[in-house]
């Protein structure tokens, strides 16, 4: 596995001749190139004075400064800070004055090209241009990405054991589940879970997308779905994942409350259809995202079912849940060893039978190669 070092000095050298200096923000290129963890986000902006200069700035040639105001380095700084030149700011400094320093400490110009990651925080931009107005911005996650998106063995590895976390979660939430829970009481059990067992917390909200003849997808509506109790005829379709040091998972199964009907059956194994021929299909170096997905497609739509199939395939992961390419018409990006993306078929029926599966895949030159293997039939919770 590549060095968090290496991944650094990688960087550097490449940044040269497309920006003068990059500034990234505590998140997840900050987190890939040096192994600074993000925490999970708030639902509300978290403010301390200064805010907007917390994360790094590099620059070609030179050691990464970090700046944090006095907050994060008291109350709330991840590890990892000690390995680099911090500077502090203090609840009474002035933070332009703290950047004008750093910036004439580069050497920076009049009319710069700054680099900041693509979720940087717009005040930081702002402030940077009140600095140096002739300032042009490129995108440092851009710059970045080449290096992101094929995984090495070691990020592969620690999928797999986010992926073990998942699935483990999700065992003891299906032993803990029975008719007459509320959809809300299972997707506690699920967060809970993922923490109980090693993971930081949900790699995004966890969801439940149920149906059945009385049970209507409710897609956006949390406060509506969340008190439904599981009744007999229910499809429940799982969509969540675990963090794990600095990685996401993304992960999801199917299962049935009361005996399952024939047609929640046929659905169901529909599905798994669909998502072992996208796996066969992820043949590094032979195609392309786009046939990727048509091959899981054509399953769906040879059964009648393609109208059902209501999204793309799947998109890359990793570092980040959702990451491009994407496994879609249209993406004809060429699927190289090491990339790794969810493939996940589903049929969603409005007041019917629905189904899904999702996993995560790495792309080999003899198909892909699945991280999460469990629960691979239909759940039956009775």
């Amino acid at each position: 596995m590549a060095s968090y070092a290496d991944r650094l000095t990688r960087f550097q050298e490449s940044i040269g001749g497309q920006a003068d200096l990059v500034f990234f923000p505590m998140g997840t290129d900050l987190d890939y190139l040096t192994g600074i963890h993000r925490d999970i986000p708030n639902y509300g902006r978290n403010l301390h004075p200064g805010m907007w200069l917390e994360g790094a700035w590099i620059a070609p040639g030179r050691d990464p400064i970090l700046t944090v105001p006095r907050m994060t380095a008291e109350f709330g700084a991840p590890g990892g800070l000690d390995a680099f030149d911090v500077r502090v700011l203090g609840d009474w400094d002035d933070p332009e004055e703290m950047v004008r320093g750093i910036l004439a400490e580069v050497g920076l110009g009049d009319s710069p090209v700054i680099a900041v990651s693509d979720n940087a925080e717009a005040e930081s931009l702002i402030e940077l241009q009140k600095l140096r107005p002739g300032v042009r911005f490129a995108s440092g996650t851009g710059m970045l990405r080449p290096i992101r998106v094929i995984k090495d063995e070691g990020e592969i590895e620690k999928m797999r054991k986010a992926g073990a976390v998942t699935e483990a979660a999700f065992a003891e939430t299906v032993k803990k589940m029975a008719p007459g829970m509320t959809e809300l009481e299972v997707l506690s059990e699920l967060d809970y879970q993922m923490k109980a067992h090693g993971s930081l917390g949900p790699s995004f909200t966890t969801s439940m997308y149920n149906t059945g003849p009385d049970i209507s997808l409710e897609f956006g509506d949390k406060l509506k779905s969340w008190p439904r109790k599981l009744t007999p005829g229910t499809s429940v379709l799982f969509d969540f994942g675990a963090v794990l040091d600095g990685m996401c998972y993304d992960y999801g199964r199917t299962a049935v409350i009361g005996e399952p009907s024939d047609e929640q059956v046929k659905v169901h194994r529909l599905i798994m259809e669909s998502q072992a021929a996208g796996i066969a299909a992820l043949k590094a170096g032979a195609v392309t995202c786009e046939e990727v997905d048509k091959a899981a497609r054509d399953v769906l739509d040879d059964a009648g079912y393609g109208h059902a199939f209501r999204h793309r395939l799947g998109h890359a992961i990793g570092w980040d849940v959702h990451e491009p390419p994407f496994l879609t018409k249209g993406d004809t990006t060429q699927v190289e060893e090491g990339m790794i993306f969810t493939i996940e078929p589903s049929i969603f029926q409005d007041g019917g039978v629905s189904a899904r599966v999702e996993d995560c895949i790495v792309a080999r030159p003899d198909g892909g190669e699945k991280l999460t293997t469990g629960n691979q039939d239909l759940i039956v919770v009775a």
